[in-house]
């Protein structure tokens, strides 16, 4: 069967697996103070226009998300988060376990509003309450949609008058960067966010995320604390290798907008069957409604995952493309729906 499970479900790309077997008998310095994680850097730094950013390379998301929140607030602070944020809901409480309470805001399209925003902090008044301190949020969402430029921009103000730092989970930056609908750069997020992430796991790489701390506060020290919590790797030029050639020449970008292009053919596909979506996806996952005749059908061809009853005969679905999904088996699924539509 063919998977539209997730899209890190193949190993990496090419280019970066040959860029890893060229490298593997050079001796490089250990604990990510390589010759190749420092170029990967000051890629990722001429991308923001901006060389003040300090660039970290850790193994996964949910060991990012712990290690940034964790790190950054005192004992008695929160993190605010969208319910469907990858915190609260995909994290098994890791960033609870470190002693941090995560303060939820109702969100039907997966992104955080400064009216959310404010609604929590008139109800965190004093210290018998924790402080809220941080905002989390993801681009892409966890529901495929994704922050304009004056989304991002209206919210990175409320947090900057309100003495939030902003956080943004960027697991799925690649496909949130090269969607139609998007009109961010990496020099807009880095200019106004806090710390925010670039994911390589769901993007062409084998593992790695790369940590860009933009607040000059929030940088002193921050090795000790990779260190502490687990996440600093012996072999860290094996992550600064993939992101060095991620980045070299727009492959980050090309393997985003290819996963992009198939959920695109995907969605045309379904909408021309005639069925609705959960959510306004412009990105690589896709939240389509079928009836439960029909997923138990696809289920015998394609993997994917089941989100939630929308009444007794629907069912939403998630359907993830990737950097390596193949064109022919997107077209055959699309095949398949039209053939079992009434």
């Amino acid at each position: 069967m063919y998977s539209f499970n997730n899209d890190y479900s193949e190993g990496a790309h090419p280019r970066i697996l040959e860029a890893l077997l060229r490298a593997s008998q050079e001796q490089n310095d250990g604990y990510g103070l390589d010759r190749h994680s420092a170029a990967a850097a000051r890629l990722i730094q001429k991308e923001l226009q901006d060389d003040r950013g300090e660039v970290y390379f850790i193994s996964g998301g949910t060991q990012t998300n712990l290690l940034a929140i964790s790190s950054l607030l005192r004992p008695h602070q929160a993190v605010i988060s969208a319910e469907t944020g990858h915190i609260n809901v995909h994290e098994t409480g890791a960033v609870e376990a470190t002693g941090h309470k995560i303060l939820t805001a109702p969100s039907e399209d997966g992104k955080v509003t400064p009216e959310a925003l404010r609604q929590i902090l008139d109800r965190h008044t004093d210290e018998h309450m924790v402080q809220p301190k941080m905002v989390y949020i993801s681009n892409s969402t966890e529901l495929g949609t994704q922050y304009s430029l004056s989304e991002l921009t209206c919210l990175s103000d409320f947090c900057r008058r309100h003495g939030l730092y902003l956080f943004m989970d960027g697991a799925r930056m690649g496909a949130a960067l090269t969607s139609p609908a998007n009109d961010l750069t990496l020099a807009d997020i880095a200019r106004l966010t806090d710390l925010f992430y670039i994911g390589g796991t769901k993007n062409g790489a084998l593992l790695g995320e790369a940590l860009v701390i933009m607040n000059p506060a929030l940088q002193p020290d921050f090795r000790f604390l990779i260190k502490q919590r687990g996440a600093m790797l012996a072999k860290g030029f094996l992550l600064g290798i993939q992101f060095e050639e991620l980045f070299t020449d727009g492959l980050f970008y090309q393997l985003a907008r290819h996963a992009n292009s198939m959920a695109a053919v995907l969605r045309e596909g379904i909408q021309a069957c005639g069925y609705s979506f959960a959510s306004d996806s412009v990105t690589n996952q896709l939240f389509p409604v079928f009836p439960n005749t029909i997923i138990d059908e696809l289920k015998k061809e394609f993997l994917f995952s089941l989100q939630q009853k929308t009444d007794d005969q629907h069912t939403v679905i998630r359907l993830v493309t990737s950097w390596a999904t193949r064109e022919d088996e997107v077209r055959r699924f699309v095949r398949l729906l039209r053939q079992l539509t009434p």
